[in-house]
């Protein structure tokens, strides 16, 4: 497991390096615009982009537990937010003060692991009165008395499996029955109750928590924000720990949108995306889900290929008929007698739910089409507008699926990467944090 691990931090570095080099040859922008484009962002500093709503960014302590943390995430209308370490109110390091960042693919890979978990509390009694639950309770003690991470969530289902397997069933089995005894023991019960942000912000992330500085250039962002496949980045002055800005991919997107009628913007972005090399996949690439298939089995594909929505998809030709993404794992949380029997629930079912009950705290987003004759700023005027963070480009007249274009894609398209760019202005503390 170890090595498998360090193969997957190694390869972090070299996966962005290989998709940037896929859109540097896609991309059919004279190399002199691309030049002068990257330039130019390099010439602006991160001082000048905007504030985020209201001016002040919005953070979220360390102790909120997980259920609180998806309710600041839901009524804020924002995906993720910096962790507050409370323990470090008086530092002037930003390293002390800020433990991470919480978003819905951190709590979406713990409820992943908490299905199976608590699937194994649940049969744990019964499995001891029959003898056979050792394992499990054992798992659960080591839990309860503070040993968290997935070490000890591998440990609790390795358990229950072991426990379940000689009952003549496996943990997922005893977890495709719980029902709504799984709100009841992760919202009511301990461990799962009491588990806050600061024990899933570092087990449970897709990437790390890497700030720059007030003075440092738009490049830099706009590099991270898309070769380097983070989706928010904080500002932070010199000398201050506190966050002053929170820059992110939507951010960005809708400063594009804001330089419609410069020139420099409308020579690139009248052009047709398949000039750009868009969608940067191919038709057999895109990930899909079923509208048949378990709702959860599309938040499990969301976790295992680290991306952030699907498309919904019906045959016998992938037909969108909807749009699921990561951020949709609230409705299971805020609402859970919606969903009594979610290991049961179909991505259709799922979806005419939470349309049918038109929940105030927020509506599936219906899915955004283009197809290849579409211009790119038709697309980013459609990301920006409709606050959505990819659009699934179609088969005219079909709706066949064949490809899809997030906000890194668009991003990608404006700038390039001057050589040893990275190490003079990243350096290798900035590689280690990236390969973490």
């Amino acid at each position: 497991m170890a090595q498998t691990q360090e193969a997957k931090e190694s390869s972090s570095l070299s996966s962005c390096d290989a998709y940037f080099e896929s859109v540097k040859s896609r991309k059919k922008l004279p190399q002199p615009l691309q030049d002068a484009l990257t330039a130019a962002f390099a010439r602006i500093p991160v001082s000048s982009f905007p504030q985020v709503p209201g001016g002040k960014v919005i953070e979220i302590q360390a102790d909120t537990t997980i259920a609180d943390a998806v309710k600041i995430l839901s009524e804020c209308n924002i995906l993720s937010a910096p962790v507050r370490n409370p323990d470090a109110v008086t530092s002037l390091d930003w390293r002390e003060r800020y433990l991470g960042i919480i978003d819905y693919s951190s709590i979406i890979l713990w409820v992943l692991e908490t299905a199976e978990l608590a699937a194994v509390a649940l049969s744990a009694s019964t499995a001891t009165a029959a003898g056979l639950g050792a394992g499990a309770l054992g798992a659960l003690g080591a839990i309860t008395a503070s040993v968290t991470g997935p070490a000890a969530v591998g440990a609790a289902v390795a358990g229950g499996v072991a426990a379940d397997q000689a009952a003549g069933k496996d943990a997922p089995s005893a977890a495709d029955n719980l029902g709504k005894d799984f709100y009841k023991v992760i919202l009511q019960e301990e461990p799962f109750k009491s588990t806050t942000v600061r024990s899933i912000v570092k087990s449970y992330r897709w990437a790390p928590f890497i700030p720059v500085a007030t003075d440092s250039s738009m490049l830099s962002v706009l590099l991270l924000l898309s070769k380097y496949k983070l989706r928010n980045v904080p500002v932070i002055e010199p000398g201050k720990p506190d966050i002053k800005n929170y820059i992110t991919q939507s951010a960005v997107i809708g400063g594009l949108e804001g330089c419609r009628g410069r020139d420099w913007f409308d020579c690139i972005s009248a052009r047709p995306i398949s000039d750009l090399g868009l969608p940067f996949m191919l038709p057999d690439e895109v990930i899909s889900i079923h509208s048949d298939d378990l709702v959860l089995e599309a938040f499990k594909r969301m976790r295992d290929n680290q991306i952030g929505g699907l498309p919904v998809v019906e045959e016998p030709r992938k037909k969108i008929v909807g749009n699921v993404s990561i951020r949709d794992i609230r409705h299971l949380l805020l609402k859970p007698e919606l969903f009594s029997n979610f290991r049961q629930l179909t991505v259709k079912d799922f979806m005419n739910t939470v349309v049918s009950t038109g929940q105030e705290f927020g509506r599936l987003t219906p899915p955004i089409t283009c197809n290849v004759d579409s211009t790119l700023a038709s697309v980013i005027q459609s990301l920006a507008t409709k606050l959505v963070h990819r659009i699934y480009v179609v088969a005219e007249n079909e709706n066949e699926v064949i490809g899809v274009i997030t906000l890194r894609d668009v991003i990608s398209c404006f700038i390039s990467e001057p050589p040893n760019y990275f190490d003079s202005q990243f350096g290798f503390s900035m590689k280690e944090m990236l390969n973490q």
